[in-house]
């Protein structure tokens, strides 16, 4: 073999042992390459699945907070409808605030209706529902003070009741000794009457009178007499007399006023004469008055005195018939 032979051949050795060399370094790096971008994948992969958990673990954590807050919520809207259903007298309170509290509670709605709830909305919403939670301890307060501001009344109307039956009965008793005193007084004004003296009148046409008994010489009859009461007020005052002839009969005359009386213990009677005059209380006064007939008949002639329908006297008068020379 000759040199160049030699030569030749150990080129071609060589050369072909860089190539294998070359070859698998190739082949190395791009094993490596390989590992790293599986490597690369693996870890953003993992990237992935840890940043996903991480929102499911935040979607969960936000669900719970949403469902925590729902669950206070309702919570709220029964103490609050509690209070406002059962309470009548927090009506026209609640009216005054209920613009504010509906605000709330739509606000609050809306944000715990969104599915996708930030965190941010979340968080407004449980600010909301505290500060209607605030609204509600304020009327529960409210309401308590009420409650004991009825109570306080029931009490005193309660008392008042009582005082109001009592007052009443006082008032029915009151009423009953008034009517029994102004019954005593009534009858304890009745005037009394004395010194009664019925006087027969011949009538001389000179204008003198003279006293006869003779029944066909009297013109008149003078009835005359005394009233007195202590405690008749003043003013103007009324006595009725009744004139009995011998016949039976009340004597009447439209001239004298003549007409019906009521009488406390003997009912309706006729009268001849109503006597009306000023009296002065305390004072004795003395009344005359003239019974005048057409014809005086012989008999007795009954004189009764009547005032405030009691009979306060009588007195009784004879005329005799004419004598021979009568």
């Amino acid at each position: 073999m000759t040199n160049e032979q030699f030569t030749n051949e150990n080129y071609g050795v060589k050369k072909n042992g860089n190539s294998s060399r070359n070859k698998n370094i190739v082949i190395g790096l791009l094993a490596a390459a390989l590992l790293g971008s599986w490597a690369y994948i693996l870890l953003e992969k993992n990237k992935k699945k840890e940043v996903i958990l991480q929102q499911e673990n935040r979607l969960s954590t936000l669900d719970s907070t949403r469902a925590a807050l729902q669950q206070e919520f309702d919570v709220a809207l029964a103490r609050l409808d509690s209070l406002t259903g059962a309470n009548n007298e927090l009506q026209g309170q609640l009216s005054e605030q209920q613009k504010e509290i509906e605000q709330k509670k739509a606000e609050i709605r809306k944000i715990l209706n969104e599915k996708k709830a930030s965190e941010t909305q979340l968080a407004k919403a449980k600010a909301l529902i505290s500060e209607l939670n605030d609204k509600i301890n304020n009327l529960e307060a409210e309401v308590v003070r009420l409650r004991q501001e009825n109570k306080e009344l029931s009490e005193a109307n309660t008392k008042l009741t009582g005082e109001k039956e009592e007052l009443q009965q006082s008032l029915q008793a009151s009423a009953r000794e008034k009517e029994e005193l102004t019954k005593v007084i009534d009858v304890g004004s009745t005037f009394m009457a004395g010194n009664i003296e019925i006087t027969p009148v011949n009538e001389k046409k000179s204008g003198k009178e003279k006293s006869t008994a003779t029944a066909k010489k009297v013109d008149k009859l003078v009835v005359s007499f005394d009233i007195e009461n202590r405690i008749a007020r003043s003013g103007p005052a009324d006595v009725y007399l009744i004139v009995t002839g011998p016949d039976g009969n009340v004597i009447s005359d439209a001239s004298m006023g003549s007409g019906t009386l009521s009488t406390r213990q003997d009912g309706e009677k006729p009268f001849t004469t109503k006597i009306s005059f000023d009296y002065t209380q305390g004072e004795r006064k003395n009344i005359q008055f003239p019974i005048r007939n057409q014809e005086f008949r012989p008999g007795d002639y009954k004189i009764e005195i009547y005032h405030n329908g009691f009979k306060i006297g009588e007195g009784i008068r004879t005329l005799k018939k004419g004598g021979l020379f009568g």
